[in-house]
């Protein structure tokens, strides 16, 4: 299995919601004490463990894909996750699901346009701007001081919720870990 996080690289990005999926693929490397393949052919950080690869694309979130297919066609891997940032679910919300449409992102457009539509999808909700015209101001800002308090909290249980994908079907996952709504203190 293949399982990246969508995210943009530098510092500058490192801390903001749309980095959301990096910030899971970093805990999981950790956890599953990974080891870091040579990734210069694949323009993304890359990461083994037991048989599954974790994938960060250094490609700019709206390239996404072009690194994901590359990793999926040299291991010939056939099950691809894509962890990513959601401005239609609350923020905290964890949401599964297979195929769909891209909704407006572009990490997820350019890996559709790579591979298909047809892989799981872990939506991590991120809430909206008071205005639809501050969208990409407010994907690459930080979270609030409320929702940094809580972030390890959700990364950790997101984390759970892929290494139980690794051995459970997506129904399963989708029941045990699924969450609509994250209550901020």
């Amino acid at each position: 299995m293949l399982i990246v996080g969508l995210g943009n690289p530098g510092p500058n990005y490192e801390h903001t919601r749309h980095n959301i999926g990096f910030m899971v693929v970093d805990e999981l490397v950790k956890r599953q004490n990974s080891q870091k393949l040579s990734s210069s052919s694949f323009n993304g950080e890359l990461f083994k463990f037991s048989n599954h690869f974790l994938l960060k694309p250094l490609t700019f979130m709206n390239l996404s894909g072009i690194a994901i297919a590359a990793v999926k066609k040299f291991y010939k891997i056939d099950e691809v996750v894509v962890i990513h940032d959601d401005l239609d679910l609350p923020f905290g919300a964890l949401r599964f699901k297979k195929g769909g449409g891209h909704g407006g992102h572009n990490g997820l457009k350019s890996t559709d346009e790579s591979i298909s539509k047809e892989y799981i999808r872990i939506r991590m909700g991120i809430g909206k701007p008071e205005h639809k015209g501050e969208v990409a101001s407010y994907v690459l800002s930080n979270f609030s001081k409320n929702e940094q308090e809580h972030l390890s909290e959700w990364i950790r249980f997101t984390c759970e919720a892929v290494e139980f994908l690794l051995n459970n079907s997506l129904e399963d996952v989708s029941s045990k870990y699924s969450i609509k709504k994250f209550q901020l203190k």
